[in-house]
């Protein structure tokens, strides 16, 4: 990633969250049924894959919010990411035609349960994302490079806080198309529990 302008790095960022709240805002067009059916029994239903980026937010929102506290730093003109979490983001980035791309195995800690309430999931998902985009507001006044946030693999590998931003919230992308094409295969192998004229939430 070249460098670019600071101001307008967030600014992305931040359309790139309010984007995601409105995506999992339509779920709440679904029943709780509709959301916890599962495409096989390998996949994960909607409802698990809201309570896994839970999960993450759970532990990174807070490790964010601590740095940014302990830190009187002020924001450089310019960001240019780590290699590190260059790399991260793209593994997460979804690819041309909103697909996934390669999968990948969730950490052990990181995996939701059979069946998590889809309603509370959303809510508590949402309310993250609320969290998340107070914490770019605030970021637009500190360093994006020497803020450094250990990651959830291990504590000692740690990302700038740019690339932080980046990756939490690319993997909510990825996620969010894996959401859409759940609920277009559902939608076909159970029909009966989709309302007529109900629609599949799209990525933008």
């Amino acid at each position: 990633m070249k460098k670019v302008d600071t101001h307008l790095f967030i600014e992305s960022l931040i359309e790139k969250v309010r984007s995601t709240i409105f995506e999992v805002q339509q779920l709440r067009h679904f029943n709780t049924t509709v959301l916890s059916l599962q495409p096989n029994r390998q996949s994960w239903s909607v409802a698990q894959v809201i309570q896994h980026l839970n999960i993450y937010n759970e532990y990174y929102i807070p490790a964010i919010e601590n740095k940014l506290h302990l830190h009187n730093t002020k924001p450089l003109p310019k960001f240019t990411s780590g290699w590190l979490g260059n790399y991260f983001t793209h593994l997460m980035e979804p690819k041309s035609g909103n697909n996934i791309g390669k999968k990948m195995k969730a950490m052990k800690s990181a995996i939701p349960q059979q069946q998590p309430n889809a309603a509370k999931e959303i809510n508590v998902f949402i309310q993250n994302q609320h969290q998340l985009l107070q914490l770019l507001q605030v970021a637009t006044n500190a360093n994006l490079q020497t803020i450094r946030i250990p990651t959830s693999l291990n504590k000692w590998v740690t990302l700038n806080l740019g690339d932080t931003f980046r990756f939490l919230i690319a993997h909510q992308e990825r996620h969010f198309v894996q959401i859409k094409n759940t609920l277009s295969i559902t939608s076909q192998q159970n029909k009966q529990y989709y309302p007529s004229g109900s629609h599949v939430v799209s990525h933008q």
